[in-house]
């Protein structure tokens, strides 16, 4: 059985100060939910949160010892240079980050990053120790023209193109996110989300094998809240969340994930 991965993704959202406020609230809390911690300590589940760079330091020292995982949102393929503004994969790793977010939606559609660029970001991941979550996702105009499959198969095949089967097996996160569903209020249905969901296990299992399929955590991302978690990790093939908006309150991110407990 697959294990949940209920992540945050705080985006351009909470400075320092409020990810000490956050951390110290949510840590609390989670240590003081069995059902939860037991999941966790099991094998069941992981709970991670993707803080801003500048918050990332803030982040590690307020969980404290909180089994919580901290990740970036972005990185650089380059260990260091002149690229300013950028991140890298060893300055994320020194703050004591573990997962990284590739090719979000955002990043994809707003500062245009390309599927080429992607694939040097998970490379340089996957070569400094960090997993990578790579984000997949069709704009609303694609869903409706019926080329949803086509966009989320060339995104894919191009970020994964030359891994070997085990590292995406033991080392690739794929999220689902409809780039329609994110931060809009419209959430794909169950269904929807599981059609996509299977559609790219079964890609990873045409491209790396069934074995390789059957072991890759497939998130779904898009206006997730504590209300849909249950019914949304309901379906076969879909291991986690990528949340949103609702990440940003203690409160409504553990419901979240005490949603995903079992």
């Amino acid at each position: 059985m697959r294990k949940r991965f209920i992540a945050g993704n705080w985006k351009m959202n909470n400075g320092p100060s409020a990810t000490v406020t956050f951390m110290d609230k949510f840590a609390t809390a989670l240590k003081s939910s069995n059902e939860i911690i037991s999941n966790i300590n099991g094998g069941k589940m992981n709970v991670a949160v993707f803080a801003p760079s500048i918050s990332l330091c803030s982040a590690v020292k307020a969980r404290g010892d909180a089994p919580v995982i901290v990740g970036g949102e972005n990185v650089h393929w380059e260990k260091s240079g002149a690229f300013t503004g950028e991140i890298s994969v060893p300055m994320l790793k020194e703050v004591g980050c573990t997962h990284v977010i590739i090719g979000h939606s955002e990043r994809r559609h707003i500062f245009r990053e390309t599927d080429e660029e992607l694939h040097k970001k998970i490379l340089a991941a996957l070569d400094g120790g960090l997993t990578p979550v790579l984000c997949t996702g069709e704009l609303l105009e694609e869903r409706e023209a019926g080329k949803a499959f086509d966009v989320i198969k060339n995104q894919l095949l191009a970020d994964l193109k030359d891994l070997d089967p085990q590292t995406v097996a033991d080392k690739i996160i794929i999220a689902y996110e409809p780039v329609w569903a994110i931060g809009t209020g419209k959430t794909a249905s169950k269904e929807d989300a599981e059609e996509v969901c299977k559609f790219i296990r079964k890609l990873l299992g045409d491209t790396f094998g069934e074995g390789t399929a059957a072991k890759v955590l497939i998130l779904y991302g898009g206006s997730v809240k504590p209300e849909n978690t249950a019914d949304i990790l309901s379906q076969t093939d879909i291991d986690g969340v990528l949340v949103g908006g609702a990440s940003l309150k203690p409160d409504s991110f553990l419901a979240i994930a005490k949603a995903a407990v079992r």
